[in-house]
């Protein structure tokens, strides 16, 4: 029989410089959801992902399970394979004249320079996704010349040309203004369509759309609530989690958070 989970954690704790990053994380994650990390700066968000991606590893001790895609011991280059991560930090590794189109076949090679010895079904494949991610009119451009939500998009495009399984975004609309926040939601949106399942990790309920079907809510390096929006998103769990008087609503499957008014002293 089939195991439904690429991840399974039990009893998981992690040490980065002598201190605590994970705390007894108890998760699975099944490879049909697409799945919201959500909570504060210093969560432990990143150091979730950064244990799903082998940089930091669990301490091993009494009924311990770690397991990515059914396997305790996974070869790192498999795991490249099956899982791509977006962070803000490529955009630094990118020469700037670089044209959007080779930046997306350097995908396929594991590298962020022009591959000279590119064959035409690589070419190929980088024009259909390009297609796929309504991105033609972005692909003989410089790198540099794209604004700051297109560069988002055209790495995830990148992440996305070697067929991951699992596409993780490490806060996506993280430094973007308005317009580029709701360019790059609405196109992560539309990657339903490929076979790619999302984590997203964030600190901003904007992007908690439609296409996510569960909600892991973290804080002091732990998770204090997972479910569906329904059952994780309200005022208890969101002031819980924010430590900040507010009121979570929903309106047209869009969440917003009002600031509750400050009581008067007089």
């Amino acid at each position: 029989m089939t195991n439904d989970y690429w991840l399974e954690a039990k009893n998981i704790s992690c040490f980065k410089n002598g201190y605590e990053v994970v705390k007894n994380l108890n998760l699975k994650l099944k490879y049909c959801e697409n799945v919201i990390l959500f909570g504060p700066n210093g969560s432990g968000k990143s150091s979730l992902l950064e244990l799903i991606n082998r940089n930091i590893y669990p301490v091993i001790k009494k009924d311990t399970v770690f397991k990515v895609f059914n396997k305790e011991l996974i070869n790192i280059w498999e795991l490249r394979k099956r899982i791509s991560v977006v962070n803000y930090d490529i955009k630094s590794r990118i020469n700037p004249k670089l044209k959007v189109i080779d930046l997306i076949i350097s995908g396929l090679y594991g590298r962020y320079c022009k591959i000279t010895y590119k064959s035409e079904i690589d070419f190929s494949y980088a024009e259909l996704l390009i297609k796929e991610m309504s991105l033609t009119n972005l692909s003989q451009k410089c790198f540099s010349h794209l604004s700051e939500g297109e560069k988002q998009i055209v790495l995830i495009a990148r992440a996305l040309i070697k067929k991951p399984e699992i596409l993780i975004l490490d806060e996506p609309i993280a430094n973007l203004d308005l317009k580029s926040k709701f360019y790059v939601i609405d196109q992560i949106n539309e990657l339903t369509k490929l076979n790619s399942k999302i984590i997203c990790i964030t600190h901003d309920i904007s992007m908690i759309t439609e296409i996510y079907n569960r909600i892991i809510m973290l804080k002091d390096r732990m998770i204090i609530a997972d479910g569906t929006q329904s059952e994780t998103i309200n005022n208890k769990n969101m002031n819980n989690l924010f430590d900040i008087n507010i009121d979570v609503k929903k309106h047209k499957g869009v969440w917003h958070i009002y600031r509750k008014t400050k009581k008067s002293l007089s």
